[in-house]
């Protein structure tokens, strides 16, 4: 499996992460010019900076197996579980899973749904039957390159590719993209993965029609978060857009959550809060212009196409929360007590000469 190449698509969007220099496959890794190599595992190219601070552990781990299986040690974990980020007794379900072959969710998808979906899934973990694809809020994008940032086991990919776009999707957890790609393949999708960093987008510049990232830019630093949004922009192509999923400072449960930390600043891979002003001038200053729309209220992550599988409490809340959603549209002020936005930037074009 050392020895699986790598799509062409992939092949023509992938840059060094560090210095954006074209990459050349030498046996099981990826060089550029300056010396810079990246493991490649299973078909996925590992483009992750090493010798930096990780936004998250599991980049670490990420980097330290892939080194181990591209030098030729047999992994003893085929999941690599170790890189997911989950607690043990999920590891070691996602694990036991593997024996199930005829299964029809992926073992990684079926233990991380907690992690990737949100508080209101958390009784879910290990139990789901079918995969919970969420709807995304886009217009159908047949032959159009789709960038999704954090894309872990690939949800937002997979809905993607049914919206017709020829998607790449990036996570720094080498287990999730390893899922992710798996996944899209059991339900005959074409989509491709890299694990990598939202700070170091390993992508040629003015590549992407659209970029979508959800839930990861909200648990980064402000330097962190202003370097991840100014990628975003350099890998948009001009006059195209990116749809970034924030939470809002001043959203009901948001300001509870808060007040639960007693209004401290964040640590590690905590939420950040931001107010829509300081989204507004974060993304309009690394992208261009900037608007605003409802995620949803109540949380962040509830999505009207999980409701099969939620029990009556959150159904209601669900349907509440989609209720106020369609009426903010009408009813502008709405959006400003919203929990979760969705935040809208296009990438001026370029100005041409006369």
């Amino acid at each position: 499996m050392q020895d699986e190449e790598l799509p062409e698509v992939l092949s023509q969007a992938i840059v060094c992460p560090r210095d954006k220099l074209p990459l050349k496959r030498k046996g099981p890794f990826l060089l550029c010019r300056n010396g810079h190599y990246y493991p490649i595992v299973h078909g996925v190219p590992v483009l992750l900076v090493a010798g930096c601070e990780q936004t998250i552990e599991v980049a670490n781990a990420s980097l330290a197996a892939a080194r181990r299986f591209a030098t030729g040690e047999t992994p003893e974990d085929p999941l690599f579980t170790a890189t997911l980020g989950i607690n043990e007794e999920e590891r070691q379900g996602a694990l036991a899973e593997i024996r199930q072959a005829s299964a029809p969710v992926d073992p990684v998808a079926k233990f991380m749904i907690g992690a990737t979906n949100g508080i209101l899934y958390r009784d879910l973990i290990g139990k789901i039957g079918e995969y919970p694809i969420p709807e995304l809020r886009l217009s159908p994008g047949v032959g159009k390159q789709l960038l999704d940032v954090g894309c872990n086991w690939g949800r937002w990919s997979v809905a993607a590719a049914r919206l017709g776009y020829r998607g790449i999707g990036l996570d720094p957890s080498l287990g999730a993209v390893l899922a992710a790609r798996r996944i899209t393949k059991q339900l005959g999708l074409e989509a491709h993965f890299v694990v990598g960093d939202a700070r170091f987008l390993p992508f040629v510049g003015n590549s992407f029609d659209v970029v979508f990232s959800y839930s990861v830019i909200q648990h980064f630093s402000e330097q962190d978060a202003r370097t991840a949004v100014a990628e975003v922009g350099r890998v948009l192509k001009p006059g195209r857009t990116s749809l970034i999923q924030m939470p809002n400072k001043f959203g009901l449960r948001c300001l509870f959550h808060q007040m639960r930390r007693r209004f401290r600043q964040p640590a590690g891979f905590e939420v950040r809060y931001r107010s829509i002003h300081q989204l507004g001038n974060l993304f309009s200053s690394a992208i261009g212009p900037t608007q605003f729309s409802t995620d949803c209220f109540f949380g962040i992550g509830l999505q009207a196409t999980d409701l099969r599988f939620m029990p009556f409490g959150r159904r209601c809340l669900i349907r509440a929360s989609e209720f106020l959603r369609v009426l903010s549209d009408h009813v502008p002020i709405l959006t400003h007590l919203a929990d979760s936005l969705y935040i809208e930037s296009v990438k001026p074009a370029q100005l041409t000469s006369g």
